[in-house]
């Protein structure tokens, strides 16, 4: 069985990296009261810290002698995906903290910094960077999550007790058991712990799929169910060791490559959680497509259920547009013509040209904090 770590663990370390002696020696002083400090005046020596010893939480300033900070940022996240990063500068923007929080930063602050601002703000961090840990350990080490139906319900309860003792805003297993949406959360963070860049893929075809509800005038349970498919239609990728988003080829067509067992894994992971059958069949058929060359089932036409052709719209229109780490977007008008050539073959013809012209309607923009869908 896994177990949650205890909440009151070592003193977590934290590198304060910032080429100022003084907010460096003051960030020391309050933060050596309740963490274990290192410092470092440049992003070479605050890398040499990194190789020589873990940590756990990094408190960044943007502007280095040697390296801008958000360079600094995207290595860190890039070669230790689990060490959490607090931006704290004088020389911020709204439009560089929105850059740091987009490359994997878990905070902004600016100097000068209000002294409870930043102790509240690594506390949360460091309680999430706990879930996250304990998650991450589960899925090293707990396969029958994504095994037989009675082996993975055995597992989610390890996991879900875990998690609630970690949770401050749970009350124990028994709230899991009252809404499907109160899964959000963990399902969240299982998608976070895996690849941050997951999840914000995850928020995004949500809200692509989303803007199709009122278009095909499905109900509330079926548009409840398209919100929460849409999130995890990518979940059975959690199941492989080391996962980057970043390494997730997208292909010509314009859906990823890694590992065409995800849908299924992904299926047979949230079996146990009581889940409507319609997010089962979106992650299971997000896939196949029009022509019948997809997988894993080779469905053809109608065949496919329909909102899982909403979302393997979506999903390729994101794979193609969105801006991540590895890959080069694709304008808006480009990937308009890129999806309509596949049409009558990869994509639902009627289904397509209804996203495509919702697309370029609409004035929304999809989630530019990476934050997942709400209840």
């Amino acid at each position: 069985m896994i177990t949650a770590p205890c909440q009151a663990e070592a003193q977590p370390t934290v590198l304060v990296v910032d080429d100022e002696p003084g907010p460096r020696d003051a960030l020391k002083v309050i933060l050596r009261t309740f963490c274990k400090v290192r410092s470092a005046e440049n992003a070479k020596a605050a890398l040499e810290v990194l190789n020589r010893e873990p940590i756990d939480l990094i408190t960044l300033d943007q502007k280095l002698p040697d390296r801008h900070g958000l360079d600094l940022l995207i290595d860190i996240k890039h070669n230790s995906p689990d060490v959490e990063v607090i931006i704290v500068t004088g020389y911020g923007s709204l439009k560089s903290a929105m850059e740091g929080i987009r490359q994997g930063a878990a905070g902004y602050l600016l100097k000068p910094f209000n002294v409870n601002e930043l102790t509240t703000l690594i506390q949360q961090t460091m309680e999430k960077k706990r879930r996250l840990d304990f998650l991450r350990q589960c899925l090293r080490t707990l396969p029958d999550l994504w095994g037989s139906k009675e082996e993975s319900a055995r597992a989610w309860g390890d996991v879900k007790a875990g998690y609630a003792s970690l949770s401050i805003n749970t009350q124990g297993d028994a709230a899991f058991q009252q809404d499907d949406m109160n899964l959000l959360p963990l399902l969240s963070d299982i998608l976070e712990a895996a690849d941050r860049q997951l999840l914000t893929h995850s928020s995004r075809v949500s809200f692509f799929s989303t803007l199709m509800a009122n278009r095909l005038n499905l109900t509330t349970s079926e548009q409840k169910s398209l919100a929460l498919g849409a999130f995890l239609h990518d979940i059975g990728k959690t199941s492989l060791p080391s996962y980057r988003f970043s390494e997730d080829q997208v292909l010509s067509s314009g859906e990823a490559s890694v590992c065409p067992e995800h849908s299924e894994r992904g299926a047979r992971m949230i079996a146990p959680l009581g889940l409507p059958i319609e997010v089962e069949a979106i992650i299971t058929s997000h896939h196949e497509r029009w022509d019948g060359q997809g997988y894993p089932h080779g469905l053809q036409g109608t065949e496919i259920p329909l909102l899982a052709r909403v979302v393997g719209i979506a999903q390729t229109f994101d794979h193609l547009t969105a801006d991540a780490p590895g890959r080069i977007a694709l304008p808006l008008d480009a990937a308009i013509r890129h999806m309509s050539a596949q049409s009558h073959t990869q994509f639902d013809p009627l289904l397509l040209e209804l996203f495509l012209q919702v697309v370029k309607d609409s004035p929304i923009s999809p989630p530019t904090l990476d934050i997942a869908p709400a209840a």
